[in-house]
């Protein structure tokens, strides 16, 4: 349009026109007589505008994604969280096999002694009080936990509890230099006292110091009296190595635990003691010998060579 009097008077007269319905607009507020002649353009042109918008404004873009940045960042963690929890769940395979295991193992453990167990698991390692061996479990009073119960794995003794909170409880590791617990030997019934000693076997003392005892024979607990704090039949470990016998009153042996006490993380607490000892019942079947193989030779004489009790003719 050229520029010329009629078109300046023509673009005076929208103007105009323009602020007359502005001000009818605002001053008619909802009941506005514009309202829905402007709802319907924002029917038509609105996707219209929107696409326009983002491909020729890429500031009011960056605007809009620093207000929205808020919103965006809480459904980014959220997804994030998902993601994450969704691996953990993939990746916890093989865990949830192992805490499997660990269950099936320690219950048929303690349906061989006949004892009454509440499972747990380890939450933290070590205590407050000290640089004593102890594990924390995630079961206490209000799950009828008390103090001086035996606690054992599917492997064998672990220890004894200790201390008692509503929720939680600690244990003292059968490894543990202040930890005492009587045994009995498989078999000869040889009595005597095992000490923790860290990271080492454990120490056993039996009462008899003349007690025939070697290589591989197996202890388990014997027992206390009302059962606290061990239950009788808990299978202990296995002698790795004897003493000399010096004619002392004791015997001295050592002994590698059943448990690994630096890889717990289901265990039992004994809430109820088996009606009667089950003595060796609980002890893992011994391995079988390895047979060796046997090679027998044969040897076939030659026919040159001279038979038994000949001379070999002269030269």
């Amino acid at each position: 349009m050229r520029d010329t009097r009629e078109s300046r008077l023509l673009l005076v007269l929208l103007i105009a026109i323009a602020f007359a319905l502005i001000t009818v607009d605002i001053r008619g507020g909802e009941d506005s007589p514009v309202d829905g002649a402007r709802q319907a353009a924002a029917t038509v042109f609105g996707p219209i505008e929107s696409g326009v918008s983002a491909g020729v404004d890429p500031i009011g873009n960056a605007v809009s994604a620093i207000r929205d940045s808020g919103g965006r960042h809480d459904r980014l963690a959220l997804l994030e969280e998902e993601n994450a929890a969704l691996k953990a769940r993939l990746g916890s395979d093989d865990r949830s096999r192992s805490r499997l295991k660990q269950l099936d193992k320690m219950l048929k453990t303690a349906g061989q002694g006949q004892y009454g167990i509440k499972g747990a698991q380890v939450i933290a390692i070590g205590a407050a009080q000290g640089f004593s061996w102890t594990i924390t479990i995630d079961v206490g009073a209000s799950d009828g936990i008390k103090r001086d119960m035996t606690v054992l794995n599917g492997d064998g003794l672990i220890g004894r509890v200790t201390t008692v909170g509503p929720d939680t409880a600690t244990v003292l590791l059968a490894s543990d230099p202040d930890f005492t617990v009587g045994t009995r030997m498989e078999s000869s019934d040889e009595l005597g006292f095992a000490s923790g000693q860290g990271d080492r076997p454990l120490r056993v003392e039996l009462l008899n110091g003349k007690a025939e005892v070697k290589k591989g024979d197996r202890l388990v607990t014997f027992g206390s009296q009302a059962d606290r704090p061990f239950v009788p039949g808990v299978p202990v470990g296995v002698v790795s190595r004897v003493d000399p016998s010096g004619g002392g009153l004791t015997r001295t042996l050592y002994v590698t635990p059943y448990a690994s006490f630096t890889k717990l993380d289901i265990v039992g607490v004994v809430v109820e003691a088996p009606k009667k000892d089950p003595r060796d019942t609980v002890l893992p079947p011994k391995p079988k010998p390895t047979p060796r193989p046997t090679v027998t030779v044969t040897v076939t004489p030659s026919a040159e060579a001279p038979a038994d009790g000949q001379n070999q003719p002269e030269q």
